[in-house]
C-alpha cells in the first residue's frame, strides 16, 4: 500500500453552477448541500431512515435502520421487507402507465420505445417464463446479453421472483463465463443467438455453449436464448428454449416476491480479475435507495428528462444508472446497443439530438475517442437539450474535461465527474450540478451521508492538500455487503488489518486541496515510484494528452528500472498517423519535453510506445495490466479476447 502520493497538478479553473441551475435543482444551492451533510453528521440513522421510507416503497416497514454487531459485515433497513422490481415498475403504473419507460437504439439505428406498462407487462411474462421451469428465490442466474431492452427485463423478472442475477458483459470469453457460472452456483443461464456492434455481428450462444461444454457447468437446467441476430444457432432439446417460445401464453401479471431487504439483488463479478473471479455481492434494499437518491441528486431527476447513460448492462454503471435508477425514479432511458464511433463519430451527438436528450453519462475513454475521432462533431448537431453532462469510470483529465464542458455542453451544462466502484453501488464523490462550484479533472465533495478521507498506510489522515490513499470512514446503504463465498477475501480485500478494520479501502489514491475537493490520481497499484517520488498515473496521462496539438490519448504504467526504482511508460496515441523511425523519435522527445515542462523532470516518460489504438475492452476500459506486461517485456498469457482490438498488443510490443 502507498502512503502519501505526490500531486503535481493544479487546477485554478473553477466552474459554478449558473443561477439558473441553481434555482430548479433538487439541491439547490452549496447550503442546501452543507444542510444535508450536517444532517448525516448529526443523526446518522436518523438520516439514511428518513431517505429510505420517503424513497422506496415498502412491503413490510423497517425498524432497525443499521446493524453493525458483525462489522465489516453490515445489515440496512434489515427487518424491512420490499421488491426491486415492484419499485422500479408497480409503483408507476396508476401514475405513469403510458410514458416512455426505455428508448432502445440498436446498432443499425432502428428505434424501438417501450411505456411502463408495457415494461411490467413483458417483465411479468418472462418472470412467469422462469417460475415455470422452476427458477426460484434464491436461485442463481447468469444474464449474458445484447444491450436490448431484453436485458433490462431479463434482470428485472430475477429482481421480481428474488431469485439473484449475475449479468456477464457480452464481450467475455466461454472461460469467463464458465468460471463465473461455477462461482456463482447458477442454475440458468438467459443469453442471445447473437449482437450487432459496429456494424459486426458478435455470437452470443455459441460462447455460452462452450462455457457449458468446459465441465464444472452441470447446475446449468435451462438456457433462455433470445433471438437478436437471427443467426442459426444449435438448440439443446430440454435445456434450451426460445425467450418467445419461454414468454408464448404466459400471463401479463406476476405477483412480486418480497424480500428481506439483504436479499441478494445480484453478484457482479469484476472485471480484470486475476485467478478466482471476484464477486461483488449487493442488497436490495440499500443498493435500490442509493440507486434513486443519486438519480434525484447528481443527475438532478426530472420528470420530462430524458436520461442517456452509455454503459453497457454487464458493468455496474448500466446495473445502478439503466436498469435500476432510472426506473426506480420513473423517467425515460435511452438504451444503446451500438459503439460511439459507427456509423461514424457523430453517432453519439446525432442520438441526443434526435432523442433530445438532456442528462448524459459516458466514460472519458469515449470522450476522448470522439475527441481523436472528430472534435469538432458536436458542431454539426443540436445538443440544445442537454441539461447535464456526466463522466464515469476513471479520472477525466482536465482537458478533456474542458472539450466535454465546451464542445458539447456549450458551456453551459454542469459536468458531474462521478467517483464511484462496482462495490460501492453507486456515487460517493461527485459534484451536484445545482450546487457545487466545479475543477476540472476534480471529483469535488462526498455525498450527504458519505464519510471519505486520504490516509497514509497506517490510517492516519493526512490533511488537506496532500495525498495518501482513498479510504471511507462509515458504512452506507449501497455497500458491497461481501464476496460472494468468499467473506475471508472480502475482509483482507477492503478492510485490512493496517486500518484495524475499521476504514473501507477503496484501493484508489487520491489527493485533496485546500477547499477539500478530491482528486482521484488511479489505482494503488497504479501510483508510480520514481526516485523516491509518488505519482498517480493519471497526472502523466492527463499531462500528456494536455498536449492537444499532438494527443489524443496516453496510457502511463510503470515498469522496474535500476536506477529510479520505477520508470514511466508510456502508450500513445497521436491526432495525426503512427509515426516510426526518426520521426517517432523527434515526438517521443517532444513529449518528453513537454511533461517535464507541465510537471517536472522527474515525471518525464522513460519509454514512449506510439499505436493506433490503446488495448480497450469492448466497453472502453484501458487494459492497464496488459501494458504493464508489454512495459515490462513480459509474455501475455491471459486472455485477450475481450479486447475490441487484440492485435494491437502486437503493434505495441513492436513500437519504440
Amino acid at each position: 500500500m502507498s502512503s502519501n502520493i505526490e500531486t503535481v497538478l493544479q487546477e485554478k479553473r473553477v466552474f459554478p453552477p449558473s443561477p439558473a441551475m441553481v434555482k430548479q435543482a433538487n439541491i439547490s444551492g452549496m447550503d442546501a448541500y452543507r444542510k444535508l451533510v450536517a444532517e448525516a453528521e448529526k443523526d446518522f440513522e436518523g438520516f439514511w431512515a428518513r431517505l429510505a421510507r420517503e424513497t422506496l416503497v415498502w412491503s413490510k416497514p423497517f425498524t432497525k435502520t443499521l446493524d453493525e454487531s458483525k462489522a465489516p459485515f453490515f445489515r440496512w433497513f434489515y427487518d424491512g421487507e420490499l421488491n426491486a422490481s415492484y419499485n422500479c415498475l408497480d409503483r408507476h403504473l396508476k401514475t405513469q402507465p403510458d410514458k416512455t419507460a426505455i428508448i432502445f437504439e440498436a446498432d443499425d439505428g432502428k428505434v424501438t420505445k417501450i411505456s411502463y406498462q408495457n415494461l411490467y407487462r413483458e417483465v411479468c411474462r418472462f418472470a412467469n417464463a422462469l417460475k415455470a421451469k422452476g427458477i426460484q428465490k434464491g436461485d442463481r442466474v447468469l444474464i449474458y446479453m445484447p444491450m436490448s431492452i431484453q436485458a433490462v427485463v431479463a434482470m428485472q423478472a430475477c429482481a421480481r421472483i428474488a431469485a439473484t442475477h449475475s449479468v456477464v458483459f457480452g464481450g467475455f470469453s466461454a472461460k469467463s463465463v464458465q468460471e463465473r457460472i461455477i462461482d456463482a452456483g447458477a442454475v440458468a443461464v438467459i443469453t442471445a443467438d447473437g449482437q450487432f456492434r459496429g456494424g459486426k455481428e458478435i455470437p452470443l450462444k455459441p460462447v455460452v455453449d462452450e462455457a457449458l461444454g468446459m465441465g464444472g457447468c452441470e447446475a446449468i437446467k435451462n438456457v433462455f436464448v433470445y433471438k437478436r441476430s437471427g443467426s442459426q444457432v444449435p438448440m439443446k432439446a430440454g435445456r434450451d428454449t426460445w425467450w418467445d417460445d419461454a414468454v408464448k401464453g404466459q400471463p401479463e401479471s406476476c405477483e412480486p416476491v418480497f424480500v428481506n431487504a439483504e436479499h441478494p439483488l445480484f453478484i457482479l463479478y469484476t472485471s480484470g480479475s486475476t485467478g478466482k473471479p471476484k464477486g461483488i455481492q449487493h442488497s436490495t434494499g440499500g443498493y435500490l435507495l442509493w440507486c434513486a437518491l443519486t438519480m434525484k441528486w447528481v443527475f438532478d431527476n426530472k420528470p420530462s428528462d430524458v436520461f442517456w447513460c452509455t454503459a453497457d448492462v454487464g458493468w455496474v454503471t448500466g446495473h445502478s444508472y439503466i436498469t435500476y435508477g432510472p426506473l426506480a425514479v420513473g423517467t425515460t432511458a435511452v438504451v444503446f446497443e451500438g459503439v460511439p464511433v459507427y456509423p461514424d463519430a457523430g453517432r453519439f451527438w446525432k442520438m441526443i439530438q434526435d432523442h433530445k436528450v438532456n442528462v448524459f453519462y459516458t466514460a472519458p475513454t469515449a470522450i476522448r475517442s470522439l475527441i481523436k475521432a472528430g472534435g469538432d462533431q458536436p458542431k454539426k448537431y443540436d445538443l440544445s437539450s442537454l441539461r447535464i453532462l456526466g463522466s464515469v469510470g476513471e479520472p477525466i483529465n482536465p482537458e478533456a474535461w474542458m472539450w466535454y464542458h465546451e464542445m458539447v455542453g456549450g458551456g453551459r451544462c454542469p459536468i458531474v465527474d462521478t467517483w464511484w466502484q462496482t462495490e460501492t453501488g453507486g456515487h460517493l464523490i461527485t459534484p451536484l450540478p445545482g450546487a457545487t462550484p466545479t475543477k476540472p479533472g476534480s471529483a469535488t465533495l462526498p455525498l450527504p451521508g458519505i464519510f471519505a478521507d486520504i490516509v497514509d498506510e497506517t490510517g492516519h489522515p493526512v490533511g488537506r492538500g496532500k495525498g495518501g490513499i482513498l479510504v471511507i470512514k462509515r458504512p452506507w446503504p449501497s455497500m458491497l455487503r461481501t464476496i460472494w463465498g468468499d467473506p475471508d477475501r472480502y475482509i483482507k480485500t477492503y478492510w485490512p488489518d493496517d486500518f484495524k478494520r475499521k476504514l473501507y479501502l477503496a484501493g484508489d489514491g487520491a489527493s485533496t486541496d485546500e477547499e477539500g475537493y478530491f482528486r482521484i490520481v488511479g489505482r494503488i497499484d497504479d501510483v508510480l515510484n520514481v526516485s523516491g517520488h509518488r505519482l498517480g498515473t493519471m497526472e502523466v496521462e492527463s499531462a500528456l494528452v494536455a498536449n492537444s496539438k499532438l494527443v489524443a490519448e496516453a496510457a502511463v504504467v510503470g515498469r522496474p528500472d535500476e536506477l529510479t526504482g520505477e520508470a514511466i511508460c508510456a502508450f500513445v496515441v497521436l491526432k495525426g498517423a503512427r509515426p516510426s523511425g526518426e520521426e517517432a523519435k523527434k515526438i517521443a522527445k517532444e513529449l518528453r519535453d513537454w511533461v517535464g515542462k507541465e510537471i517536472g523532470a522527474i515525471a518525464k516518460p522513460k519509454d514512449i510506445r506510439f499505436g493506433d489504438n490503446l488495448p480497450k475492452t469492448r466497453s472502453g476500459k484501458i487494459m492497464r495490466r496488459l501494458l504493464r506486461a508489454i512495459a515490462k517485456g513480459e509474455e501475455i498469457t491471459q486472455d485477450v479476447s475481450t479486447l475490441e482490438n487484440p492485435a494491437i498488443l502486437e503493434q505495441l510490443k513492436q513500437s519504440t
